[in-house]
């Protein structure tokens, strides 16, 4: 049986890190990254050299390139990994042929800001990809646990479960355990929900609170998810899977995460600007409180956690203020 070719669109730390998982199983990897300096980089040195640069690309089963029309055509499962607020733009010129009979799945744990849309909503909506042939990748799973080759766990959802059975195998290896779901909207929504709460998380570190506040928070974070992704995609799922929950621990509590460092930053005192450049990378997060808190003025989801951020990141509350005025409705 021939072995499918699968793109990844993106030059990111997670975008690496499904790169190095997919060469132990995969002969054909396109690798889109945007810049052609990178992508010689790659090619000449096997490395990312801006993320994960420890980690060694096979050069006979990963072709980098800078051409994504050519990478999308050129495969048969395409695995978009770029952050959010850029994949609109990535995606300017590619149109619903180019994807035609591809699967499409997104690792993307965010919003596209200008639509208010979930990514697996944006490819069927906005570019016309068929509900069936899109999925999505989440964790609990850390690029850098990745890299490092520690048992990471990954969860594979699609409504059409033979593809996704399919790229759970494919993505499948000694340290990474993969499951299926074919809860598309909840798992998506949740794997975005979780970055927001990492960042309420970061800013409760950073003005002070310690781990007895942290446990509170979490266990009320998981309730106020599971009450939006039933408001949103009123179908049957636990709550307590390691997609929803355990995606949210590790994204909440782990150094590793981006989203709990740049809430951190916040907490701290820094101002948004200034924690976006000194990170260097993208906090999901911070562009997933709005889109949520703006479609949430449809549903009127009680989210108390998900507010208070926004009222920090997008009105410029006082953190201090702001989490002890969350810590009065928690319990």
């Amino acid at each position: 049986m021939t072995k499918p070719t699968i793109a990844v669109i993106g030059g990111g730390s997670w975008a690496t890190a499904i790169v190095k998982i997919l060469s132990n199983n995969v002969d054909t990897i396109h690798w889109w990254v945007r810049s052609n300096e990178t992508a010689e980089f790659i090619r000449k040195y096997k490395h990312n050299p801006n993320y994960l640069s420890d980690v060694e690309i096979d050069p006979a089963k990963v072709q980098v390139q800078t051409d994504l029309r050519s990478a999308i055509t050129s495969s048969d499962i395409v695995i978009l990994a770029v952050p959010s607020a850029f994949l609109k733009a990535s995606l300017d010129k590619i149109t619903a042929d180019d994807f035609k009979g591809r699967s499409v799945f997104s690792a993307i744990k965010g919003i596209i800001p200008d639509e208010l849309l979930i990514v697996g909503d944006y490819l069927h909506k906005t570019i016309g990809i068929p509900v069936s042939n899109i999925g999505v990748i989440t964790g609990p799973c850390h690029a850098e646990e990745v890299a490092m080759e520690r048992l990471s766990y990954l969860t594979i959802a699609s409504q059409n479960t033979d593809t996704a059975t399919k790229l759970a195998t494919l993505m499948s290896c000694r340290y990474i355990k993969t499951c299926v779901s074919d809860d598309i909207f909840g798992t998506e929504y949740s794997a975005v929900l979780k970055n927001v709460v990492a960042i309420a998380s970061g800013i409760c570190h950073g003005v002070g609170y310690g781990d007895n506040y942290q446990a509170v928070l979490i266990s009320n974070a998981i309730q106020e998810i599971d009450r939006f992704v039933k408001a949103v995609s009123p179908i049957t799922r636990d709550i307590k899977d390691s997609a929803y929950l355990g995606d949210l621990l590790v994204t909440a509590y782990s150094s590793f995460s981006r989203n709990r460092m740049f809430g951190t930053m916040i907490g701290k005192g820094y101002s948004v600007k200034f924690a976006q450049l000194e990170m260097n990378m993208i906090a999901e997060g911070y562009y997933a409180t709005k889109c949520i808190y703006e479609i949430n003025k449809k549903f009127k989801v009680h989210m108390p956690i998900t507010s208070a951020v926004y009222h920090v990141l997008y009105e410029k509350i006082s953190p201090r203020i702001e989490m002890r005025l969350l810590s009065e409705q928690l319990s």
